[in-house]
């Protein structure tokens, strides 16, 4: 079962084919991908100095950078699990605390109910 083509779709691959064999033209040229390797590493040199001017600025105003966040929410997250830990600790000794009371209760309430007879 062949299904025709629409005339979107022919001239979508149309211009696949011809963005890639133009691609390929140009990054085989060893002065285009020269300049592209140097513009990619300016950026990556200019990203690094903003990087850097940033943080000298927060620290400035005095405001947390992202290494300083990322160690502050690190110790939070340990917090959070050693109370989570606390919790769970916590909970068990309730329980096994009510378990031991509950009898005794118990015996306390029958003690008091067969004296009032």
């Amino acid at each position: 079962m062949s299904v025709e083509k629409t005339l979107f779709e022919k001239f979508y691959e149309a211009s696949e084919e011809n963005l890639a064999r133009f691609a390929k033209e140009v990054l085989s040229h060893p002065a285009i991908t020269a300049a592209m390797e140097k513009a990619f590493r300016n950026a990556a040199t200019t990203k690094g100095k903003m990087d850097r001017n940033i943080n000298t600025m927060l620290e400035l105003f005095n405001l947390p950078s992202k290494a300083d966040y990322n160690k502050l929410l690190a110790k939070v997250e340990t917090v959070q699990g050693s109370l989570v830990n606390l919790n769970i600790k916590l909970d068990r000794l309730l329980a096994s605390k009510e378990k031991t009371l509950k009898p005794a209760r118990r015996r306390t309430k029958r003690s008091q109910s067969s004296s009032t007879l």
